[in-house]
């Protein structure tokens, strides 16, 4: 008869974190008639405390009409945290949003009470796995989607954006830290790799193209979703378009560059 050998502390917290992350992707089915917006950028989407010009319009579109923002910056090392706030802060003020604080201004009760209560979300840039890890963590993963996919708009950017896809697989990043799961928020049915060289960068360009497509070649049932600097892609209404800049959408065998305006269907399958 076999003998059952007790899994480490580590090794049992994170398999009981991926569980709690499956629960919450099946739980939070989209609320009828409403339909997520979504935002991702591929990240130097600002100019000091501003956002950059090309980005300000889609923005304001985006986050305009929201009263209370809530800010994710678990990504940013903790003693970066309160500059990137200030500097968040007056960038959304500046679109018209009055009232804008981070998670970590909280305890965890009061974190999820601020997501509970805002009615908008944005996550921030920095270390995509310290991001991940946070959100599953505190439970925040499964609450986060919940609220965007009753309609709550919702946006990030770089490691950000990274969350906002299906799972973690072409990120820029380094695993600083470990994760119970590569499975991220699922609010767009894509993997995403931000900061993707633009297309005049030729060798840079080469280099990163050949990596998302030797990522497909072992995971041919995924699909990329590329973001050059200061680049936006909206889901909105039920389509999703490219807003600025330059985006690129790979696929096992093929890719092709995103042209601003017009939809791109591969962002608009159904992830509930």
């Amino acid at each position: 008869m076999a003998t059952k050998v007790p899994l480490p502390r580590r090794t049992f917290l994170a398999t009981a974190a991926a569980a709690c992350v499956v629960r919450g992707h099946s739980a939070a089915s989209p609320t009828v008639g409403v339909s997520p917006s979504i935002l991702v950028s591929g990240g130097a989407m600002m100019r000091g405390a501003r956002f950059a010009p090309s980005v300000e319009d889609v923005m304001r579109a985006h986050f305009g009409s929201v009263r209370q923002l809530a800010l994710v910056l678990h990504a940013t090392h903790s003693s970066e945290r309160d500059a990137m706030e200030a500097r968040l802060r007056a960038a959304f003020r500046e679109l018209g949003v009055p009232t804008v604080q981070s998670l970590h201004r909280r305890d965890e009760p009061g974190a999820v009470a601020l997501l509970r209560a805002a009615d908008g979300i944005f996550i921030g840039g920095g270390e995509t796995f310290v991001l991940l890890a946070e959100l599953q963590r505190t439970g925040q993963l499964a609450l986060i989607r919940e609220r965007a996919v009753a309609g709550v708009p919702c946006g990030g950017s770089s490691a950000g954006a990274n969350v906002i896809g299906r799972r973690i697989g072409t990120t820029n990043d380094f695993p600083v830290t470990e994760v119970a799961s590569r499975d991220a928020l699922g609010l767009l049915p894509v993997t995403i790799n931000p900061h993707h060289p633009a297309s005049t960068q030729e060798a840079d360009f080469r280099v990163r193209a050949g990596k998302i497509r030797g990522y497909l070649r072992f995971n041919p049932g995924e699909r990329v979703l590329a973001l050059g600097d200061a680049a936006v892609v909206r889901l909105h209404a039920g389509t999703a378009r490219l807003a600025a800049g330059q985006g690129w959408v790979y696929e096992a065998g093929r890719d092709r560059e995103l042209v601003a305006g017009v939809p791109v269907p591969e962002l608009v399958e159904t992830t509930g």
